[in-house]
């Protein structure tokens, strides 16, 4: 089986592969996450379209997928709710400064640069804006995370370029972005994947960095 195919197929079971640990609570974790939207909004990665019921009302939501087999899914269930557009995190198509909020649901851990992918976050932010993260990331218990690493290939391959052992907030702040965050367990799927980090972010050496600019010697 071709990898096209097999992206394809898992498409179509993604959701009734996370219905169990939707209904166990990632459910409310997606809408305490997502009630803190505003503004202008991006989501990154928007799969098939789980995290819509829980945007407010009044948000510009824009949803970005770059899997051909999901942005179907997801046109289909955006209507005319959100625009969607064909892109990678890593390239995203709008202008710097020109979002208030960023959304990453279970994104981060499958994209392939996601120090690029940061930076690019961080481009098209406004000053004030922030990101939303909800991902599973790597265990703080040790022997968790052996079991991860032991079964990290497997399962990229299995999920479709997932990576079940990512740090995902130590990514985040590496790449300048003040963390605030708390940890959550997704019940009801695999131990490889039931250490979650939900929270915000915003970039801590924008301010930094352009104050630094306007007194270097000309």
């Amino acid at each position: 089986m071709t990898t096209t195919t097999w992206a394809r197929i898992f498409a179509g079971l993604y959701q009734p592969l996370l219905w169990g640990g939707e209904r166990a609570g990632m459910r409310e974790l997606r809408r305490d996450l997502l009630t803190q939207a505003r503004g202008r909004t991006l989501e990154i990665g928007g799969g098939t379209g789980l995290n819509l019921a829980h945007y407010p009302a009044d948000v510009d939501l824009v949803l970005t997928e770059p899997d051909p087999s999901m942005r179907a899914r997801l046109r289909r269930a955006a209507g005319d709710r959100a625009e969607v557009v064909d892109a990678p995190a890593e390239h995203l198509p709008l202008p710097d400064a020109s979002v208030d909020t960023v959304v990453s649901t279970l994104v981060l851990c499958t994209v392939d640069a996601p120090d690029r992918a940061l930076r690019e976050i961080a481009r098209v932010l406004r000053p004030d804006g922030r990101l939303l993260f909800l991902e599973h990331v790597r265990s703080e218990s040790p022997a968790l995370a052996r079991r991860q690493d032991r079964a990290a290939a497997a399962w990229q391959r299995f999920a479709v370029g997932c990576r079940c052992n990512r740090a995902t907030v130590e990514l985040i702040e590496a790449c300048g972005f003040r963390v605030d965050a708390r940890t959550a367990t997704w019940t009801a799927m695999p131990r490889i994947l039931q250490p979650l980090v939900l929270g915000r972010a915003t970039v801590a050496v924008q301010a930094e960095a352009t104050r630094t600019a306007e007194a270097a010697p000309s």
